[in-house]
């Protein structure tokens, strides 16, 4: 069974610190922008998001006739930071340095205080994936920078420190196909 999951990153919040499981609105203010993005994605697909309201919102501006609306999924929702949330970097580094820099320097296992690691948030978006790629077809799945990241590094097959330097814009489309063959990338941070 062949399916085409479309991953966008949320309206920006404008957040200048860790924003994980931090539950801040997205400025979706822009509304020539999501009309584009809107036309862009398919007018039949089935739409799905984290269950965070920055998330919730621009699922919701994308909802448009045709598109049925899945249950919000918490298996979407972004890295948990832990105590490192809505902190800046160089707030965590003066607290945690060893910690931050393992975060950066060894992703994978490395995890934040009272947080996940990349492994953890792979293995959850992966399974919500899955699950949202038996139903086959397109859908829409509206998420967070790290679980795209996460789909796209698992279509590339590319090591974890190279797929965090991709860029994943707010209100961007990734777009990724998995059929008998697995999972291959078909675009990348597109903005419509």
């Amino acid at each position: 069974m062949t399916a085409v999951l479309h991953w966008v990153r949320h309206g920006p919040t404008h957040a200048r610190g860790m924003t994980g499981w931090t539950d801040l609105p997205a400025d979706l203010s822009d509304a020539a922008l999501i009309a584009r993005l809107s036309a862009h994605l398919p007018a039949q697909a089935r739409l799905v998001s984290s269950d965070l309201i920055r998330a919730r919102a621009t699922a919701d501006a994308l909802a448009g006739a045709g598109r049925a609306r899945l249950p919000d999924d918490p298996d979407l929702r972004e890295f948990h930071f832990g105590a490192w949330e809505g902190s800046r970097f160089a707030e965590i580094e003066a607290r945690d340095p060893e910690a931050i820099a393992a975060f950066w320097q060894r992703p994978g296992p490395s995890r934040a205080t009272g947080g996940e690691s990349w492994d953890m948030l792979a293995a959850r978006v992966s399974a919500a994936a899955d699950r949202l790629a038996a139903l086959g077809g397109q859908v829409i799945v509206v998420a967070h920078f790290g679980p795209i990241l996460t789909q796209l590094r698992r279509a590339r097959q590319v090591p974890v420190p190279e797929i965090l330097a991709q860029h994943v814009e707010p209100l961007s489309v990734t777009r990724l196909r998995r059929d008998g063959a697995g999972w291959r990338e078909e675009t990348a941070n597109h903005r419509p």
